[in-house]
């Protein structure tokens, strides 16, 4: 396996500190706009060489392809550049991982009742040229959506006969200090996807009404999260999960609900009432810019605040129904993951490293043929039980809780 790892941020060079532990590759080529960005993260195993890549342009995208003999490309960037990679692995015959779908865009009329453009719809639209050229593109291989698509696949095999609900519901306790210990506003994750994913209208799936959707932040519920997390407040977000897994997975409803908090919730409907999250350029000062590109430029980057970070962060499936012994089931598969210890092992924050040890999994499961496939698939399309034996092997272990 020859991957081409696009994108050295957070997620990137998390991917490239946990696949140096592994053994299932040749070689990986990390590329990144900011070629000493790649340098950086290419630097921690012999087996790693660092590129310059411009990922909005599929012709660069598919020229690395050739010139490394590529055989699988693993997109690490913000989803804008998506389909520009995604088509450049395609042109040059690679089969293609990401962690987030090509973008949505919201019902022109009725936004918060229709759905438009839904998340991944582009790229479903090519499925039958994927199959037909008898290549694979696994999509929302990450943490959320990745692993708790896995969990769906997972509950519908081993634990339930019928399915009410796959509700995924994801919190943290996670704070970020300053030099002197007072909290600050830090996401741990890219800003761009945070703004895009909260604040386009989330989408819901029922078995009498397929897809559709509602205002942000609505239907607002309290979950209790496991291994000392607690109660959080969650509410609906626009994700991925709702969209793949109804595709694999018979259920009579899907949702996903996240635990933004009061704070985050205030600073995203400023943002939104600025016109900060837009994402078409203006002229400043003889200068373009896009509005959200310069509030994700100010603020830390999530790939420094480790050191500064303290608690952990939960993803997971609340799923309910009928389990296998014909009983009411309400049940939570949950990956739980400690800050403390993910700078101690790989020097990666927890959002980040939790995010890219998904894919790695994945990866190896496609090179060792335990995982394959042709077509666009997402996580629910495969075997649950191998990825979630080898994500324990990789020292994060997965956990059950009824509810």
């Amino acid at each position: 396996m020859r991957i081409l790892l696009v994108g050295a941020g957070g997620v990137g060079g998390a991917i490239a500190a946990i696949a140096a532990r592994r053994d299932f590759f040749e070689t990986v080529v990390i590329a990144d706009y900011d070629l000493a960005k790649a340098e950086k993260a290419a630097a921690v195993d012999g087996r790693y060489a660092a590129a310059q890549i411009d990922a909005s342009s599929e012709e660069s995208v598919a020229a690395l392809c050739r010139e490394h003999r590529i055989t699988h490309v693993m997109n690490a960037v913000d989803p804008v550049f998506n389909m520009s990679i995604f088509g450049g692995a395609a042109a040059a015959g690679a089969d293609y991982l990401d962690m987030a779908m090509s973008l949505s865009k919201p019902h022109p009329e009725e936004p918060y009742a229709l759905t438009g453009v839904k998340l991944g719809d582009e790229q479903f639209e090519v499925a039958d040229e994927w199959e037909s050229a008898g290549r694979l593109a696994l999509v929302g291989m990450g943490v959320e959506p990745g692993l708790s698509d896995v969990f769906a696949r997972y509950a519908a095999d081993h634990l339930f006969s019928e399915i009410d609900e796959l509700g995924t519901r994801d919190g943290a306790t996670l704070v970020v200090t300053d030099d002197d210990g007072n909290e600050i506003f830090a996401p741990s994750f890219s800003m761009w996807t945070t703004i895009e994913e909260c604040l386009n209208p989330p989408v819901i799936w029922e078995k009498e009404r397929g897809w559709f959707t509602t205002a942000p932040f609505s239907e607002p519920e309290v979950f209790d999260f496991p291994e000392g997390i607690g109660p959080v407040e969650c509410v609906n977000v626009e994700h991925e999960e709702v969209l793949l897994m109804p595709r694999w997975v018979d259920c009579k409803r899907a949702t996903f609900k996240y635990g933004l908090g009061d704070e985050f919730i205030t600073i995203l409907k400023v943002l939104h009432t600025l016109g900060l999250d837009r994402t078409d350029k203006i002229r400043v000062k003889g200068v373009e810019v896009s509005p959200r590109d310069v509030v994700a430029a100010v603020l830390p980057d999530p790939a420094t605040v480790g050191p500064r970070m303290t608690g952990k962060t939960c993803a997971g499936l609340w799923v309910t129904g009928t389990g296998t012994n014909g009983q009411p089931r309400s049940t939570y598969l949950y990956h739980v993951v400690d800050n403390e210890w993910t700078m101690q092992e790989y020097g990666h924050q927890c959002v980040v490293w939790q995010t890219a040890v998904n894919p790695v999994v994945a990866l190896e499961l496609l090179a060792s043929g335990v995982w394959s496939g042709t077509g666009i698939l997402g996580p629910e399309a495969f075997d649950a039980v191998p990825f979630l034996e080898l994500l324990t092997d990789y020292g994060s272990p997965w956990g059950i809780k009824e509810m």
